[in-house]
């Protein structure tokens, strides 16, 4: 795949901004533009150009069209005199794209993610639409897995408001950690697939995940949360955020801790002597800040930083106990400078400058020929990334964003382990890797109720060449009521350079330099629909082709061939009353193995079945929400345990969760999160158990 593409960007671009003029469009777009210039004569400051408004009650899709289906209005909600949780108006810096329709753009903003009691990225995701997650649970192993539509965490792109977090590292024990981020500094998480990953990368088989975080606020707020709970658990929250002049600022401070000493049944990994759950504690304090600078009408700066640092034990199928830690401390940096080209607000440009780093470090002892040795594994990535990202409204009816994007990542990997038959292995290397991205998606409004997207991605790569990846979506207003919708986007995810170059001393895995990419495509077809003024739904059919799947055979990376994958997505949300709202999601996946020793079965930890609801009632600043799930059960896919075999399944399992509000005062309340009321004991995922029933409790001041 080694060609060379240099001429297609250009022209491509070129092509894809000449379009047909259709009258009768450009007159509504324009009536649109006259309403909004009547408005405010003069050209606003850069951070006052918003998005369209969004509503989050319970877990809900947000829907960013121009109309193609007749949004629902609803009375604006009155916030209660006795409560200070009125909607807080959040100034969005510059933003004047809307996300393709193509497919659907999935959101959860942060009230929903309070009453959750979301604890990580991972704790918010687990109820959202195609999403399998059985690392959920405070301070749960991260080597037990994250999925969306049948993907592994790194065949999805994550964002940190728009730029990535995800580093070119792989394995179980480095992979993107979704506890890196205070959830207290998140304002929204959006969730979207198909032509969107052409503006952020290749690998995004399975979608983008953007996680926004808050602004500071003209009026300063101040927010603190502690918890208490089951099996030692503690936690603290707190956020401040104000402005001073032009600057807004916003500062967020997470600390949490979990022992998770716990009753498993016999056969469960990790279990002492004594029956217990061990190694399994953890404790991590994250920091968020960010500052934004208004420089004048026309252009803003923006800076923000996070801070992870992360202690915690593995658990990863072992018997007999596994005693390996694994430390994580993690930086990530962005400067942002917008700025409004041309006379008009139509045309913005972003550059941006990032830098992430993860530091991994796993230890522990190995036994040999019974006795003792001792190994350790360190894993520490640098990615720095630099963009220009072009968002231009070139006429009423057409939408161009375009943009290049620089990528450089470098790899220190050291092994090093005691155990005589590892010693030869023991090495330390140093690997960079340096990518280039040129991305153009053009949509198109051909008529008020026909959206067309199509997008480019051109890379270019130090390891592995040049390639290119299209992708092409519709969006149809049938009726004011119902839209259909599909998509399709080709993708290739590079091997890590662990992966290719870093024997896995924790696993005993070795590195593949011969490694291939995974290249294939992914797909979706769908309707959105609008049953009446308050019941709301969308329907998906999703499903890829992707071939080279990276797995391991014999304790050694390799590409273990093709792999199917089909589904169907439902998220339906109910506004029963004025005071009442629900929410059901249900995916279904089938990840199907096609060719090698494991041919016809479904990937290990993947789920057939995930479903999702949820009941919360609102008033006074009183809060009841009463959340259930349905897991089918997974292929347990790695076993060590005598009996155990890789075509076994987890059994099913129903689950319900309760959290709720009580107010004290105008600023204070109490939270109570009761988490499994069932007191189900069921196994997560590889001979891994739930504790069965926890609680916790805890202030908040707002």
């Amino acid at each position: 795949m080694k060609k060379c593409l240099f001429w297609i960007p250009g022209a491509l671009i070129n092509l894809l901004i000449i379009y047909p003029a259709f009258a009768d469009d450009i007159k509504y777009n324009q009536q649109l533009i006259d309403k909004s210039l009547q408005t405010n004569s003069e050209i606003p400051n850069l951070n006052e150009i918003e998005l369209p408004a969004t509503n989050s009650e319970l877990l809900t899709q947000q829907s960013t069209s121009n109309e193609s289906i007749a949004q629902v209005e609803t009375e604006p909600s009155t916030p209660d005199e006795t409560t200070n949780e009125a909607d807080i108006e959040l100034e969005v810096i510059g933003e004047i794209y809307t996300l393709p329709q193509s497919t659907p753009t999935y959101v959860i903003e942060q009230e929903e993610i309070q009453k959750q009691g979301s604890t990580s990225v991972a704790d918010v995701l687990k109820r959202m639409p195609g999403f399998a997650i059985n690392d959920v649970g405070h301070g749960a192993d991260i080597h037990t897995g994250t999925y969306y539509r049948g993907h592994s965490i790194n065949q999805s792109v994550f964002l940190i408001n728009g730029r990535p977090i995800n580093t070119n590292v792989n394995t179980y024990h480095g992979a993107t950690d979704l506890n890196s981020i205070p959830v207290e500094s998140i304002e929204k998480i959006e969730l979207s697939s198909g032509a969107v990953t052409t503006l952020y990368g290749s690998s995004g088989f399975g979608g983008v995940v953007n996680i926004i975080t808050k602004e500071g606020s003209f009026t300063p707020q101040f927010n603190a949360a502690v918890e208490f709970g089951s099996l030692n658990f503690n936690n603290q929250q707190t956020s401040y955020n104000g402005s001073f002049g032009p600057v807004k600022y916003n500062f967020s401070f997470e600390r949490s801790f979990i022992d998770n000493r716990y009753k498993v049944p016999e056969g469960a990994a990790n279990r002492n002597a004594d029956g217990y759950l061990t190694n399994a504690d953890t404790a991590i304090s994250s920091y968020f800040g960010s500052l934004i600078f208004d420089l004048n009408d026309r252009n803003t700066l923006s800076f923000d930083a996070t801070k992870l640092s992360s202690r915690r034990g593995l658990v990863y199928f072992g018997f007999p106990l596994q005693k390996d830690r694994l430390d994580h401390d993690g930086l990530n940096l962005g400067l942002s400078w917008k700025t409004l080209l041309g006379n008009g607000e139509n045309s913005i440009l972003t550059t941006t400058l990032g830098y992430n780093q993860d530091y991994f470090s796993t230890y522990g002892p190995t036994f040999f020929q019974g006795r003792e040795y001792y190994r350790t594994g360190v894993l520490d990535t640098q990615l720095f990334t630099a963009r220009l990202d072009h968002d231009w409204r070139t006429s009423p009816g057409n939408r161009l964003r375009w943009g290049l994007e620089f990528q450089n990542n470098n790899l220190d990997g050291k092994t090093d382990s005691t155990r005589p038959d590892r010693v030869a292995l023991n090495e330390t290397e140093n690997e960079n890797l340096f990518n280039t991205a040129l991305f153009v998606l053009n949509t198109w409004n051909i008529t008020k109720n026909l959206e067309l997207d199509l997008g480019l991605r051109q890379s270019f790569d130090s390891e592995f060449g040049n390639y290119l990846n299209p992708s092409v979506g519709f969006r149809y207003g049938v009726t004011p009521n119902f839209a259909v919708r599909g998509s399709w986007a080709g993708g290739q995810r590079n091997p890590g350079l662990d992966q290719l170059y870093v024997y896995d001393t924790v696993h005993g895995w070795l590195p593949n330099p011969d490694l291939e990419p995974e290249t294939g495509s992914s797909w979706t077809a769908g309707v959105d629909v609008n049953f009446s003024e308050n019941l709301t739904g969308q329907f998906t059919y999703f499903g890829s082709s992707l071939d080279n799947r990276l797995g391991i055979i014999q304790g050694r990376w390799e590409n273990i061939g093709l792999v199917d994958t089909n589904g169907f997505e439902a998220a339906l949300k109910w506004q029963i009353a004025s005071n009442w709202s629900t929410f059901v999601n249900y995916t279904y996946t089938d990840a199907q193995i096609k060719t090698g020793v494991e041919k016809g079965l479904q990937l290990g930890m993947i789920p057939y079945s995930v479903a999702q609801a949820g009941i919360g009632y609102q008033s006074g600043g009183w809060q009841a929400n009463l959340y259930a799930t349905y897991n089918s059960g997974a292929r347990r896919a790695f076993f060590t345990n005598p009996g155990d075999q890789t075509t076994d399944f987890v059994s099913p399992f129903f689950n319900l969760d309760f959290s709720a509000r009580i107010p004290l005062t105008r600023a204070l309340g109490i939270r109570v999160y009761l988490e499994n009321l069932l007191g189900e004991q069921y196994e997560r995922v590889n001979r891994t158990y739930s504790p069965g029933f926890t609680f916790r409790i805890g202030l908040t001041s707002n």
